[in-house]
């Protein structure tokens, strides 16, 4: 078929052409970021924490009353009933075990703090590496299922305790297997040394587990990963108490743990709301922006991609009314219904393929200024080839209706204003 009847028409129709090129470049540029930017929710959402989540709880708690945490005597009788408390969860039915812990993954509820490989920084924090830490006890690596690749796991003889404000650091910590490689890339991180906060006291790595995500999901990617683990309770006036259950269990535990603690202590107030939580409620909290990010971003998508449509149909249908003698006129010179079709779906052939190249440009400067204004990484080009491939595609379905129309013109039309 040759391109000439088809380029002479479209020059008739400049501003049609234009508008709907420009409308399948908008389109193409907005959902390649679009789809770019749900997969990265999606797979955000689905990043394994390292813990075990099925069968974990998590408990918060506010002491009434309670003695301070800045005296020895107040974080002693603090510890006391914290210890209280573990040893009447650990007696609960279906319970496992039982850990103290400052936080979880996903809690949103950060202790951070910078780790180096040298003492006393002049400037803490300057040169150091960013890492979440978990307080708790020997049971804590065994209660939250996390995977030990190298070294050991504390030792109930390890375990200390401290009031909140207490600056001072253990001497050996446990740490994930991302910020092991940060801080030693070329050897193990068992026995080696590290710092805390520019202070002077060295802590000693005696454990390394696979993974273990941070509280913060705002936080870079780098970040994400690097926890250490340290063997101290932490004595205050509220406490965070983590629960594994037998399989099947949880939500049996859940209903019966507040009165267990209440009936050990009633000096005390368990959150109706969030003083009791399940790790999926937990997960479910922390990805809820991601997943109605995704979603709008789906609706967006949808709902350019029938826009554009709609303009196709409209459009070719409007042609195909204004060249209705012409159509009719072709086929008394002997074009078949096929050739009517054909034509109509290379003009929009060349239409989307024209506003294609501009969509291309337009969704690579997009990404490009979204990666300057937000933390996202360069979408890969195979994005823009399933997304041109779309758009051609949604093109020739939208014109086959009002193509299919034109084709069924009789050659009488030819006749008629004769």
């Amino acid at each position: 078929m040759s391109l000439h009847p088809i380029l002479a028409a479209l020059r008739k129709h400049k501003a049609g052409v234009v508008l709907i090129a420009l409308q399948i470049a908008l389109t193409l540029a907005i959902v390649c970021n679009a789809v770019f930017i749900i997969y990265s929710r999606v797979e955000k959402v689905n990043r394994p924490t390292g813990i075990d989540e099925s069968n974990l709880l998590l408990i918060t708690q506010q002491w009434v009353g309670a003695p301070s945490m800045d005296t020895p005597a107040g974080v002693q009788q603090l510890d006391s009933m914290l210890r209280q408390d573990l040893d009447t969860l650990r007696r609960m039915p279906d319970v496992m075990s039982v850990s103290s812990i400052t936080s979880l993954p996903l809690l949103n509820s950060s202790w951070v703090g910078g780790v180096s490989l040298t003492p006393g920084a002049q400037t803490p924090g300057k040169n150091d590496i960013h890492t979440a830490m978990y307080f708790g006890d020997d049971q804590m690596v065994g209660t939250l299922g996390l995977q030990m690749v190298e070294g050991r796991n504390f030792n109930a003889s390890e375990i200390t305790n401290k009031g909140m404000r207490d600056q001072t650091e253990p001497s050996i910590v446990i740490v994930t297997q991302d910020l092991a490689k940060r801080l030693f890339p070329h050897g193990s991180a068992v026995g080696k040394v590290v710092y805390f906060d520019g202070g002077n006291a060295p802590s000693t790595i005696i454990g390394v587990v696979k993974r273990m995500q941070t509280p913060a999901v705002g936080w870079g990617d780098n970040f994400t990963w690097y926890s250490t683990l340290m063997p101290t309770r932490i004595n205050a006036t509220f406490s965070r108490y983590i629960v594994r259950t037998r399989p099947g269990q949880l939500d049996a535990v859940a209903h019966h743990v507040a009165t267990a603690l209440y009936n050990s202590n009633p000096l005390r107030v368990i959150d109706d709301d969030d003083g009791i939580k399940r790790f999926s409620d937990i997960r479910a909290d922390a990805y809820r922006a991601d997943i109605g990010m995704a979603v709008l971003m789906g609706v967006v998508c949808l709902i350019l991609l029938a826009v554009t449509a709609a303009g196709i149909v409209g459009l070719t249908s409007f042609w195909v009314g204004q060249r209705h003698r012409q159509i009719g006129v072709r086929r008394a010179l002997g074009a078949r219904k096929i050739d009517i079709l054909h034509y109509f779906q290379l003009e929009n052939l060349m239409i989307a393929g024209a506003g294609a190249l501009i969509g291309i440009a337009l969704a690579v400067g997009l990404n490009r200024l979204l990666m300057s204004k937000f933390e996202m990484d360069s979408m890969p080009v195979y994005y823009v080839l399933v997304g041109l491939a779309v758009v051609m595609l949604l093109g020739q379905v939208a014109v086959f209706v009002p193509a299919r129309r034109a084709s069924n013109v009789p050659p009488v039309v030819a006749t008629r204003s004769v």
